[in-house]
């Protein structure tokens, strides 16, 4: 388990070690790599992020630590959803309410990030290509 990888070096050990340190994070919240197609400079990013399955499709949340403004690679999947393996959509209504509440089970802080910006954090779905 490594929990004090962040940012780039994150991304570099989890595909350094094929997972085997990055995948585990801290209160063991499981993270994925997610790599998107910058809408403004076309070039790849790779962002990790905590995520858990809803059956076979892995649930993202778009909270960046609770900031006014949508993180960057959020407003990159808005632009580009079927740029990559999977296609990405945002959880509404009801599917949301649910996910909401399965993902803070991983990682509660998404409430306490819920409570310090107006806009309504983003449940993002990624279903498999």
């Amino acid at each position: 388990m490594s929990t004090t990888l962040y940012g780039l070096e994150h991304v570099r050990r989890y595909r350094e070690t094929d997972g085997e340190e990055g995948h585990i994070w801290k209160e063991e919240s499981t993270i994925l790599l997610l790599t998107t197609t910058g809408r403004n400079t076309g070039k790849e990013t790779t962002t990790p992020l905590i995520y858990q399955l809803d059956g076979d499709n892995p649930v993202i949340v778009a909270s960046k630590g609770g900031a006014p403004e949508h993180p960057g690679w959020f407003r990159n999947l808005s632009k580009n959803p079927d740029r990559f393996r999977a296609r990405a959509r945002v959880a509404e209504g009801e599917e949301r309410e649910r996910l909401w509440r399965k993902m803070n089970e991983i990682w509660p802080h998404y409430d306490e990030y819920a409570e310090k910006t107006d806009r309504e954090i983003p449940v993002v779905v990624l279903e498999r290509a």
